[in-house]
């Protein structure tokens, strides 16, 4: 298995390519191993897919939970793992800078945070303080023996002040603030992204299966973009597979969707793999 250094170096390339590439977000230990045996170069965990598998709301999962979804994460695969640290689990700079000390020591190599006190109907923290926040996580992964690449977030769009605007403004203090990749999910358009990418010089990941924009890996290429993720889009997806046959039973009393079920020797064969 590489050691956290070499897994830090190996995520921190993909990002220096001429050429954008995916990095999925499995839920739980079984969909991380099964997305490494896919091919897949990295994985992210996902916040919202995780507290559903759990059974709660999005943004109701603790510091420590999260840690341990991701060490676990982490264990599951040879892959380079980055978090979803969410808004760091605190206001001040200092609860940041201690989420990302748990977060190298639990073996990840990547993290993010967003610059919200929550989710939806969130106003952003004032320029300023979100401008500390990631100054403060990225002296903490400056300081480590080994590459940690820190994302930071502008979240306008997901809390809906769509201002594309104050987006570039906040991802280029952050740029100087130490980030070193920048992140604003929910844009709306093929010329947004291009806008965002364009304006910073940092690599730029970009979130598919969100509500919107529907772009190929080849056309974000081209765009720019050096990252692709996909949320809680996977979590979703299996979920309404899910939800769907179940219906069916309860509606309908049949079981057709059974017939597009992977079958039981072929995931069996996947995990004895």
């Amino acid at each position: 298995m590489p050691t956290q250094a070499e897994k830090g170096l190996i995520f921190r390339a993909l990002h220096q390519r001429d050429r954008a590439f995916i990095i999925p977000n499995p839920w739980d230990v079984g969909t991380a191993r099964l997305l490494a045996h896919l091919g897949f170069e990295a994985l992210a965990t996902t916040s919202a897919g995780y507290a559903f598998s759990v059974g709660r709301p999005d943004g109701a999962i603790s510091r420590d939970e999260t840690i341990a979804h991701a060490a676990a994460l982490v264990s599951a695969t040879d892959l380079p793992v980055s978090a979803d640290l969410e808004n760091g689990f605190g206001v001040t700079p200092e609860s940041v800078a201690y989420t990302f000390k748990l977060a190298a020591k639990a073996g990840l190599v990547g993290g993010s945070v967003e610059d919200v006190p929550g989710h939806v109907g969130c106003v952003p923290y004032e320029l300023g303080i979100a401008t500390e926040r990631v100054r403060a996580a990225a002296e903490v992964v400056r300081a480590l023996p080994f590459p940690f690449t820190l994302t930071a977030r502008a979240e306008n769009y997901l809390v809906g002040r769509p201002d594309l605007n104050d987006t570039i403004t906040r991802l280029q203090a952050y740029q100087t603030a130490g980030a070193d990749v920048l992140y604003a999910p929910g844009l709306t358009s093929k010329e947004e992204i291009a806008a965002v990418v364009s304006s910073v010089d940092r690599p730029v990941n970009v979130v598919m299966g969100l509500q919107g924009v529907r772009l190929s890996l080849a056309e974000l290429s081209a765009i720019g973009v050096k990252r692709i993720s996909v949320g809680s889009a996977l979590s979703r997806a299996a979920l309404g597979a899910f939800l769907r046959a179940a219906h069916e039973m309860h509606e309908h009393g049949t079981f057709a969707f059974a017939d597009e079920a992977v079958s039981y020797a072929a995931i069996s064969a996947l995990f004895k793999a």
